[in-house]
């Protein structure tokens, strides 16, 4: 730099040509005839720009990408030195923390046909077929009032039985049932605000059948089950 102010000295004040000066301090003629360009970000924040607008939830990584799918080859530290000038980064979304639900007791009827458990099991017999298994419990005193055994029970299965449980026993005044599938369907809300019954919820599921009889009873009397439905 000082060789340049040099030469520019000596052609500004002696007269002499860029090539003599050049030459006298030693430095290159291109040296001297170079021009410094202006830097100009306007074609990467118009890009940037754009890309956000049409995308609010990128980052910096997929907009950088993009715009070098789209024939772009400016630097990276560019890119990002001008997506951090206009302030696009994107703040991390914190874990909301939510508040510890009220635990309620569990509701322990007085006598029959107060609360019916009803839940879903499944199982696989020894040649590898799977099937579910509805159980129907007494709250009360844990008799099991109906095991349905077929290869897909849906909500429409769930409510013949309780129609059959309803001609030779009656309903209860509530069933306790989890979040499945077949249990948060419009059809049983139907069924029960006809018939003008509660649903409670709960959310660990208890198999009351498997408790009462015990796994090896349990598996012998599922299989001799599925055997009869299927002959």
């Amino acid at each position: 730099m000082k060789r340049r102010l040099v030469a520019e000295f000596m052609i500004s004040e002696h007269r002499i040509s860029q090539r003599q000066a050049s030459k006298a301090v030693g430095i290159a003629r291109t040296s001297m005839q170079y021009q410094r360009k202006a830097k100009s970000d306007a074609g990467v924040i118009e890009q940037l720009r754009t890309l956000t607008e049409k995308h609010p939830t990128i980052g910096f990584w997929q907009s950088y990408h993009r715009l070098r799918r789209q024939g772009f080859g400016w630097d990276l530290k560019k890119v990002y030195r001008i997506y951090t000038a206009m302030k696009l980064n994107i703040r991390r979304r914190r874990k909301k923390r939510l508040p510890a639900s009220i635990k309620q007791a569990l509701f322990v009827p007085q006598s029959i046909n107060q609360a019916w458990p009803v839940d879903f099991m499944n199982d696989s017999l020894w040649d590898g077929r799977k099937f579910r298994l509805l159980n129907i419990v007494d709250d009360y005193n844990r008799e099991v009032l109906a095991i349905e055994t077929d290869i897909s029970l849906p909500t429409v299965r769930l409510i013949r039985v309780l129609e059959q449980l309803k001609d030779c026993r009656g309903l209860p005044q509530m069933i306790r049932v989890d979040n499945g599938s077949e249990f948060i369907s419009n059809q049983l809300d139907l069924w029960c605000e006809g018939n003008k019954h509660h649903i409670g919820f709960h959310s660990a599921k208890q198999t009351y059948t498997k408790r009462l009889c015990g796994k090896r009873q349990w598996q012998r009397t599922t299989e001799r089950i599925c055997v009869q439905n299927a002959m």
